[in-house]
């Protein structure tokens, strides 16, 4: 019962998207699927079944070594081996993760082994309501002449809710008054309230005025916060700043230098003094990341830039300049500054390798994927458009993927372990700008050892002279072979060739050392019973006894020559005839 419950939770939690793309000259497949999760959840809780979703046998995930090799949030996720399914590892704030970004996306890159597959699981963290908005002050206080015309603006400060989507800020609300209403601006993922006189002030009247206002998230039910508005109603000064435009849209490239001007901005007062002298300001609801990128001359009200800025970061601004006047209670406006960032070609190709193996077979056939190279580039257009090669002269090629800037790195001829046993590639990648950028990373290819050469002897054939009447199990010679290749594929035994024929009936008289080649006597040899045989040596691979290949031979004559113990003792090498 309760798997079929987690079997259901399951269905209803995944979002599926599934994508398969074959390589032509390689094995690697890949997949991309995607879930989606509340925030909060549970240590453990299921997130879904990855294997069944990509159609995998579960019987065959722990051999293949299903796991989880790059990432996002590795830390936040794990995959069970036994049943495929992807669970949560620990709790997981999406605020935290994710700050204000839509949508919150994880990505999990899953690999199994023989054959190679890599799969993308994204992950998409859904917002639940577990904030509650919230102003910067418990109140705030505000001066307003009693000369304020019905219509004069008042921006607030904006309350901040780190939820995201319809569970952040959507409204606010404002208490009972008789002389205000309530307008709110759409500012890009923020709402600012903003203060508006409808009705006109008289402070022989009403001295103080006391608002509360209310800010609502659009959770159900929703969350709120509250600020007090303590106003105090003055008198004289009764013209606010007025800017020369309408809207000040600028383009400035990103690696404008610090104090540099963007832009002059001027607003006049109608005041005369004190109260007519303009001053300019960052306005209220400018963060603080924006301080540190743009200040503007009080006086001259030129906008100057006073940090790095960064078009992969952010390639528009959107900055309040507020014009107030002298007053002994100042009168103020604000204007919209738009800063458009312009791209310049400053990032280089980043490139992620990953390899399929630590080193491959000497008799890879031409295509075989040896890894993937993923590249990237921060830049936009001509700058971020990437090219990609390898060193001339080697074996090795690019083949690029169905996916931008996916290259598979196959093989493009025969290997030989004998002649070249590693090889140290470089891959380059260009973007396209002007000048171009490029960055360069090294691999390092081993070439793996397959059972591809016999043995072969030092001497071919051998003939030998012993003396008769010799010690049965005495060393009567030895023979030796060499092989190319390496490790157990080198590993030589030695056999004496005895089928049953009438050249090979004198083989019981002698035995080999399989290990050394050591050929020693099992009878006393008679120079007037035999004065001459032959017989064959053959060579092989040491078996293991799980290998099934078949391990080439090499089959050498020997001829021995037995000396009547009148003749002296001899051993030379001649060709056999």
């Amino acid at each position: 019962m309760e798997q079929r419950r987690r079997s259901h939770q399951l269905e209803l939690n995944a979002k599926l998207a599934f994508i398969v793309v074959s390589l032509l000259f390689g094995r690697a497949v890949w997949a991309q699927i995607q879930y989606s999760i509340s925030e909060e959840q549970k240590d453990g809780a299921a997130v879904g079944n990855v294997a069944k979703d990509l159609g995998i046998d579960r019987r065959t995930l722990k051999e293949r070594g299903f796991r989880i090799v790059s990432t996002s949030g590795e830390s936040m996720f794990s995959v069970n081996q036994n049943d495929g399914v992807l669970y949560v590892n620990g709790k997981i704030d999406r605020e935290e993760v994710c700050e204000r970004s839509t949508p919150c996306l994880i990505n999990l890159k899953i690999a199994l082994e023989n054959p190679l597959e890599i799969h993308y699981v994204t992950i998409e963290i859904l917002d639940v309501n577990d904030h509650s908005p919230l102003f910067s002050e418990n109140e705030k206080r505000l001066e307003i002449w009693e000369s304020a015309l019905p219509g004069a603006r008042y921006p607030l400060q904006a309350a901040r809710d780190p939820d995201s989507g319809s569970n952040s800020v959507q409204t606010y609300k404002l208490g009972h008054n008789d002389h205000f209403r309530l307008e709110i601006k759409d500012r890009e993922d923020v709402k600012i309230p903003i203060l508006i006189l409808h009705k006109p002030l008289d402070r022989e009247v009403t001295k103080n005025i006391k608002l509360e206002l209310t800010a609502l998230d659009g959770g159900r039910p929703p969350k709120s916060g509250s600020i007090e508005i303590f106003i105090d109603v003055l008198d004289i000064n009764d013209n606010v700043p007025i800017f020369t435009k309408e809207t000040y849209t600028v383009v400035l490239s990103e690696n404008a230098p610090v104090g540099t001007t963007i832009v002059q901005v001027n607003a006049t007062d109608l005041d005369e003094g004190q109260n007519g002298q303009v001053v300019y300001a960052l306005g209220n609801n400018v963060d603080d990341n924006l301080h540190e990128l743009f200040q503007v001359n009080s006086v001259t009200g030129e906008i100057i830039v006073t940090g790095l800025l960064d078009f992969e970061v952010k390639d528009i601004y959107e900055i309040d300049i507020q014009a107030s006047d002298k007053g002994t209670v100042p009168l103020a406006t604000d204007k919209s500054v738009i800063i458009k960032i312009v791209d310049v070609n400053d990032n280089a190709p980043e490139m992620e390798v990953t390899s399929f193996s630590s080193a491959i077979p000497e008799d890879s056939r031409p295509g075989t994927t040896v890894a993937l190279i993923s590249v990237t580039d921060l830049d936009s257009g001509r700058n971020g458009k990437i090219s990609c090669s390898v060193s001339d002269k080697i074996p090795f090629k690019l083949m690029p993927s169905s996916h931008d800037n996916i290259y598979s790195l196959v093989t493009s001829g025969l290997l030989d372990r004998e002649s070249k046993f590693q090889y140290d590639i470089r891959l380059v990648a260009n973007d396209a700008g002007e000048p171009s950028l490029s960055s360069v990373k090294s691999i390092s290819v081993l070439i793996s050892d397959v059972n591809d050469n016999c043995p072969e002897f030092s001497f071919s054939p051998y003939a030998y002279y012993v003396m008769e009447n010799n010690v049965p199990g005495k060393i009567l010679f030895s023979v030796s072979a060499t092989d190319k290749d390496s490790n157990e594929n080198a590993i030589i035994s030695y056999h004496i060739w005895r089928e049953n024929n009438e050249e090979n009936k004198y083989t019981s008289f002698i035995n080999i050392n399989s290990e050394n080649g050591e050929i020693y006597a099992l009878k006393s040899f008679d120079f007037e019973t035999v004065k001459m045989f032959q017989f064959q040596v053959v060579t092989g691979h040491k078996l293991r006894r799980d290998s099934v290949s078949q391990h080439p031979v090499q089959i050498w004559r020997q001829t021995v020559h037995v000396s009547s113990t009148q003749n002296e003792y001899r051993l030379y090498y001649s060709p056999w005839q």
